[in-house]
């Protein structure tokens, strides 16, 4: 904040006093040096899309002659322009008909003003005027100005549409897990596997399995799990449940011989339980039998398998009902097959792109465009992914490659259609990406708001912070980002070095627009040395930059600088 006194003229332009002698004016002129003000800040900064200026200031007491009023009218000069800003008004304490603030004669008085205009290109270089008109006893007079503020800094304006838009991914892996999974029911005490269970379904069902997968599967893990109900001997079951895991093991190896795989027994992964005692508690359960809560109590209040099984036994009738529907279900072994079935090839994908895509899945083809050499080629793929299985991905894609061609109605239809069928955050941010482009702030703010499920949207997010003024949500936004904006961000929210490391990490590093932001990180660090070296390699990539550093208020206070001068002259 810069402070000064007034001297008579700009006093005399800031109170709007009337020079005249029988009004009762001149004194005030003549002790106009007692007056104080500040202008902050100084110069004038842009923020969001406007302009704010304040102005404070303060008279002495024994100072605002008591019939004398005033009217203060600030004025920005630029390019040739002239933009009057909203008037203050003051007033002595007997100015009854007067309009304004009243000060004091006696105790003086503090004002405090702040107005806010829309920035406009030029106004840079502006200058504050302070313009005004005195009155008193009838008579008025229009006083010429005087310049309480030279300059604006602008550095918000160098934001760079870089907003990101977000391309969906395939799930395309190089192979494809295959698995399935079956039962075999045992006889009361017996391990033999049964042939009439290997034509249940679900063991047909392996089998096929087993010879569909026999060219192309890798097999990675086959889990037997064998139980016994929980009738009978325990020493007894337990063995039972081992061979019938044993036995069923046997009979997936003659299956996988039958079908001149080899199995290594490593892969084989056998289990027991030899009272079954879980799975007796879930099929009564989720059983209908009129005593199933009188059963559940039993296995509550006795932990001890022989009583337990007593118990139930006492039970003759709904004993019955168990050996019937319920323990022989338990008798059983469990079979699990995990396997993977390779992917097609890189090469084979890429060469039924051409020759057969039909036959290609909506991952093949979503995978197939990641890998094409040119945009439209990849184009070409998601187009008829597209058609062909109207996946939302693929309309996302089109679209994103529009973006990047700038090519903004013809991504805006794709994406549309990629709303359609699927409204998540990814589609939205990229609608956001082309409103932001088209200009309409507010619905690009709306949509990234509403994608903030996706990175880039709440990265996006932050350039409209920017643009709003709200430089602390910007960093907040754009995260650990490397990237011009962000480091712009960083500069405008009050840390230079932060904003130095972060445009030096970003693909803007070597640019003009690079260089020429860390000159400036320089200069508002006051080292002399980053902003002569950054501002040299900016206008070496890019000569205007030479007249803008001329303009720039944030070199202002190097103006005499003659290292500075040398790179600018």
């Amino acid at each position: 904040m810069k402070k000064g006194k007034f001297q008579p003229i700009l006093f005399l332009v800031a109170s709007g006093i009337v020079l005249t002698g029988c009004d009762g004016l001149g004194k005030m002129v003549k002790n106009a040096s007692q007056v104080t003000y500040a202008v902050t800040p100084n110069p004038l900064e842009m923020h969001g899309d406007s302009v704010q200026v304040q102005i404070s200031g303060k008279y002495p007491a024994k100072f605002f002659n008591k019939k004398a009023a005033v009217e203060v009218t600030p004025v920005l000069m630029y390019d040739g322009k002239e933009l009057s800003l909203k008037s203050k008004k003051f007033k002595g304490e007997s100015a009854a008909d007067a309009e304004g603030t009243v000060i004091n004669y006696e105790s003086g008085g503090s004002f405090n003003y702040s107005d806010k205009i829309a920035y406009q290109p030029g106004m840079e270089q502006a200058s504050l005027e302070l313009k005004a008109k005195g009155s008193a006893k009838g008579k008025s007079k229009d006083f010429p100005g005087i310049k309480v503020a030279e300059g604006t800094i602008v550095t918000p304006i160098l934001l760079m549409n870089d907003s990101k838009p977000t391309m969906a991914k395939d799930n395309f892996t190089k192979t494809q897990p295959r698995n399935i999974n079956g039962d075999i029911l045992f006889a009361i005490q017996t391990a033999d596997v049964k042939q009439n269970e290997l034509k249940e379904a679900d063991m047909q069902a392996i089998f096929k399995f087993i010879k569909d997968g026999s060219k192309s599967y890798v097999y990675k893990n086959i889990s037997i799990s064998a139980y016994a109900s929980p009738d009978g001997e325990e020493r007894m079951n337990e063995g039972l449940s081992a061979n019938r895991g044993k036995n069923t093991q046997s009979a997936l190896s003659a299956e996988f011989k039958k079908n001149k795989l080899k199995m290594d027994e490593a892969l084989f992964k056998l289990s027991n339980t030899p009272e079954d005692w879980e799975g007796f508690k879930a099929a009564v359960q989720s059983s209908s039998i009129q005593d199933k809560d009188l059963i559940l109590r039993v296995l509550s209040m006795y932990s001890d398998p022989l009583q337990r099984e007593q118990e139930l036994k006492n039970m003759s009738k709904t004993f019955e009902v168990l050996a019937t529907d319920i323990l022989p279900k338990l008798r059983r072994s469990q079979i699990n097959i995990q396997a993977e079935e390779p992917s097609r090839s890189d090469a084979q994908i890429m060469a039924l792109v051409s020759s057969n895509p039909d036959s290609l899945s909506a991952e093949e083809m979503m995978y197939a465009a990641g890998m094409a050499s040119d945009n439209n080629q990849k184009m070409a793929i998601y187009k008829k992914c597209a058609e062909k299985y109207n996946d939302w991905r693929a309309l996302n894609n089109m679209g994103y490659l529009n973006i990047l061609q700038n090519n903004l109605d013809a991504a805006k239809s794709d994406l549309e259609k990629a709303q359609k069928v699927q409204n998540n955050s990814t589609v939205k941010n990229n609608l956001g990406v082309i409103a932001y482009s088209k200009g309409d702030i507010k619905a690009a703010e709306a949509l990234f708001a509403d994608a903030s499920g996706d990175k880039n949207a709440t990265y996006n997010a932050g350039i409209i912070k920017i643009k709003r003024g709200d430089y602390s949500g910007a960093v907040s936004s754009m995260g650990d980002a490397n990237t011009f904006n962000a480091g712009l961000a960083k500069l405008l929210n009050g840390s230079a070095e932060a904003a130095l490391k972060t445009v030096d990490a970003s693909s803007d590093k070597e640019t003009a627009a690079g260089y020429y932001l860390k000159a400036v990180a320089g200069a508002r660090s006051g080292n002399v040395s980053v902003m002569v070296n950054n501002l040299k390699s900016a206008v070496a990539k890019d000569a205007s930059l030479k007249d803008k550093a001329k303009k720039d208020m944030e070199f202002a206070k190097f103006k005499d600088n003659a290292e500075f001068s040398s790179v600018i002259n």
